[in-house]
């Protein structure tokens, strides 16, 4: 009896898949404009790491629209590591059944009630970092499985892959996923060791640029056989990687450590625009269920988030840097750029910004502002601002240690 059950269970999802890759090949490019902007969400990993059950999922969905988060664009809420059960006889993967006893399709349903969407995680290798099933050797099925499951986003790890090709690796799962014929965005987690950039674009559409973030400003954590980066030596490692972005394809420089609490408002301030500026993806990592004011404040920053979603997907670029203070620059859609004054150093720093004598110049784009004309200037986390100043003369203000101002500049007309 149980294998007949397990037969019939098999089949379904065979069938589902079949079912579901008929409507693949007659919608094909739903599949190929998914991500044409930098995806937003939330995921699990940096708050609650392996603690993940379903109830508190469904919480993490409540949230995401009682805060605003889902009215300021964010959508999937991802399930990262640990919620594995085992593997059946033929091979299909199940959920922990105590942790989500009423299954991955009712969760997924229960999601989409919201009008989100619902990641998960799996690993390249024989097992996930967390030590539960990988994917290897079953891809295929797990493809089918997620697609069954109604699953919208994976993020695919890189732990105990030994023998393996990322590449290749990465390559295989795509193909699972466009056989069992559901969108689904991929997310490359490959931490950037084999260049991802190189060649993710085909692949996945965003892929990791380097090791874990870790919750602090500007450090390193050594963990011993690896390292985790803080916020500002996450930002160093982007450079030189600005032109594998774009739309459907992005530089992901790992999740939001903004409202774990070993930030201060303006450190929260300064990494949630310093992601908007390379246009990553927006996904947030902390407790939805108990923000602060502040907190929610910086997460649904609609003007900020307009940055990160312009729909020219082009990633910014350090103008200069000096003792400390950073000026940041990101072409926008109709003629507009966004400027950020980043503050890296422990003291506040005076800004006389000269728009007419600084040479601001887009080397990959082959693009920049025309100061010969009027540009008006909005600043963009200031709440008094009127939006009445404009480039006819310098900018001056005072940039608190640790935080940043944020511009939007546009042609006057």
């Amino acid at each position: 009896m149980k294998k007949t059950l397990h037969a019939l269970i098999a089949f379904a999802i065979g069938a589902t898949a079949f079912a579901q890759g008929n409507n693949y090949v007659q919608d094909y490019t739903k599949y190929q404009n998914l991500a044409l902007t930098p995806p937003m969400g939330w995921n699990s990993w940096n708050k609650f790491a392996c603690n993940v059950d379903e109830n508190m999922i469904k919480q993490m969905a409540d949230a995401m629209v009682s805060t605003g988060m889902k009215d300021a664009g964010y959508t999937y809420i991802n399930i990262d590591d640990c919620w594995h059960g085992d593997r059946d006889e033929q091979g299909f993967i199940h959920p922990d059944p105590t942790r989500f006893p009423n299954g991955m399709k009712a969760l997924a349903d229960y999601v989409h009630s919201k009008g989100l969407k619902l990641g998960i995680y799996s690993d390249a290798g024989s097992q996930t970092c967390g030590g539960r099933p990988g994917s290897r050797g079953y891809e295929f099925q797990d493809a089918q499985t997620y697609a069954s499951w109604g699953i919208d986003y994976l993020k695919y790890d890189w732990c105990n892959t030994e023998g393996l090709k990322a590449e290749g690796a990465y390559k295989t799962i795509t193909a699972a996923l466009k056989k069992a014929g559901r969108p689904i965005v991929l997310s490359i987690c490959e931490w950037g060791n084999d260049k991802p950039w190189d060649w993710g674009q085909n692949v996945g559409h965003l892929w990791r640029t380097t090791g874990d973030i870790y919750n602090c400003f500007d450090c390193i954590k050594d963990h011993g056989t690896w390292k985790a980066f803080g916020v500002m030596e996450i930002l160093d490692k982007q450079e030189g990687l600005r032109q594998y972005a774009g739309p459907g394809h992005w530089n992901d420089p790992d999740m939001l450590e903004v409202g774990n609490g070993k930030l201060t408002p303006g450190e929260d301030r300064a990494h949630f625009t310093m992601w908007a500026m390379l246009a990553a993806p927006l996904i947030a990592g902390n407790d939805l269920r108990s923000m602060s004011k502040e907190t929610i404040e910086v997460l649904t920053n609609k003007q900020v988030i307009a940055i990160n979603q312009d729909r020219l997907g082009i990633q910014g670029f350090k103008v200069s840097a000096d003792a400390g203070l950073e000026v940041w620059a990101k072409p926008l859609e109709n003629g507009d750029w966004a400027i950020a004054f980043l503050n890296r150093s422990t003291e506040a720093k005076q800004i006389n910004f000269d728009w007419a004598t600084t040479k601001i110049y887009d080397d990959i784009n082959k693009i920049s502002p025309d100061f010969k004309s009027v540009y008006t200037i909005k600043n963009l986390w200031d709440k008094k601002d009127n939006g009445k100043a404009t480039t006819k003369k310098a900018f001056t203000a005072q940039v608190p240690a640790h935080d940043i101002i944020t511009l939007r500049l546009t042609p006057k007309k």
